[in-house]
């Protein structure tokens, strides 16, 4: 999952949508030194990443990119699962889409105190340029995938990964529509 997916997901406080963010920023981190709501929300996301990484309809849906991009499946799906939850908003959530959003920006800002330089300065970006809105355009999944390509340290044929999800974006977006829930529920019971 990726960083809406997670918040949304996560416990419902400030700091565990926080630690939430901080499962991806971890290294080097001492963890005891955070609150405890910090602490829960990394856990919550090492929990959902689990349950993720695992499930049969995530698995099923890295076999549809071809063999010099299906190591890179999981990074895509994680930025593409966001653009399926933003779409879909409404069957997931209650609350409106904006207003959450703009919630956890804020959140972000109050709370960077908790964070790591690293994390801050990604959530920093994250807020000026909102991420979140961009994620609604399937052109700009392809833009923030692109821009993960370019920062790997090896040769690698990520970039452009997007005309393989347009491809098989029905299919794709099918298998998140089923497995979505599920995670959701898993999501919800996580202590």
């Amino acid at each position: 999952m990726n960083h809406l997916a997670h918040v949304f997901l996560a416990p419902d406080s400030s700091e565990a949508r926080v630690g939430s963010i901080l499962g991806d920023f971890t290294r080097g981190v001492d963890l005891s030194a955070l609150p405890d709501q910090v602490n829960q929300g990394v856990r919550h996301h090492r929990a959902v990443d689990s349950f993720t990484d695992k499930h049969p309809e995530v698995l099923a849906s890295k076999q549809v990119f071809s063999r010099q991009r299906r190591r890179f499946a999981g990074v895509a799906l994680d930025v593409l699962y966001d653009h399926f939850l933003l779409k879909h908003w409404d069957r997931f959530s209650n609350v409106e889409r904006e207003t959450f959003i703009h919630n956890v920006y804020n959140e972000l800002q109050e709370k960077e105190h908790l964070m790591p330089e690293q994390m801050a300065r990604v959530t920093r970006l994250m807020v000026l340029n909102d991420w979140f809105g961009a994620y609604q355009d399937i052109e700009n999944i392809g833009y923030a995938l692109d821009r993960v390509a370019r920062r790997i340290r090896f040769t690698n044929d990520f970039g452009g990964i997007i005309t393989e999800i347009q491809e098989h974006q029905q299919d794709l977006e099918q298998r998140f529509l089923d497995f979505f829930p599920e995670l959701q529920k898993f999501a919800g019971g996580i202590e």
